[in-house]
C-alpha cells in the first residue's frame, strides 16, 4: 500500500466515480452492500460481475475491459488475495488506472508493488465503509 492513513480522506474526496470490480448480486455480500453504501453517499458506482445482473440497480459490465475508461479510474478491487495478481495484470494492460482499493482482508504484496511501480496508487486491506466512517 502506498498511500498513507493520512492521504485517504483527500483520494476520496478527489474521486467520485468508483467502478467496482466483483460487484456482487448477493445482498448479503460486503460486494454488495459496500457499493450500495458508497453509492447512497454520493459516488457514482458501476460495477463488474461475470454474470448479468441488475440487483440493486447498478450498471453491471461483464469484464472490466468493457467499462468505459473515464468509469476506470478509481477501481475497488472484491476479490480474494490470491486472484490480486490476475486483476492487477488486467488493469495494468487497459489503462487509464490512478485508484486500486482492495478491499478489507486482501492484499497481494508483489502485485501491489507492480501496480504501485506503474504509478497507480494503492490502497489494501481496507474497507471503504469504515473510511468514509472515519473521514466524513
Amino acid at each position: 500500500m502506498n498511500v498513507l492513513d493520512s492521504e485517504i480522506k483527500s483520494l476520496l474526496e478527489s474521486y467520485k466515480k468508483i467502478t467496482v470490480y466483483g460487484l456482487s448480486n448477493d445482498i448479503s455480500k460486503p460486494s454488495h452492500y459496500v457499493p450500495v453504501y458508497i453509492r447512497d453517499k454520493g459516488w457514482e458506482v458501476v460495477g463488474t460481475y461475470p454474470k448479468e445482473h441488475s440487483v440493486g440497480g447498478f450498471t453491471i459490465y461483464k469484464n472490466l475491459k468493457d467499462v468505459p475508461k473515464e468509469d476506470r479510474k478509481f477501481i475497488d478491487v472484491f476479490r480474494s488475495s490470491d486472484k490480486v495478481p490476475e486483476v492487477i495484470d488486467e488493469i495494468l494492460s487497459l489503462g487509464g488506472t490512478e485508484v486500486i482499493w482492495l478491499q478489507l482482508g486482501i492484499s497481494h504484496p508483489e502485485a501491489e508493488k507492480k501496480a504501485e511501480d506503474a504509478g497507480i496508487r494503492v490502497v489494501s486491506n481496507r474497507c471503504l465503509i469504515i473510511e468514509h466512517r472515519n473521514y466524513f
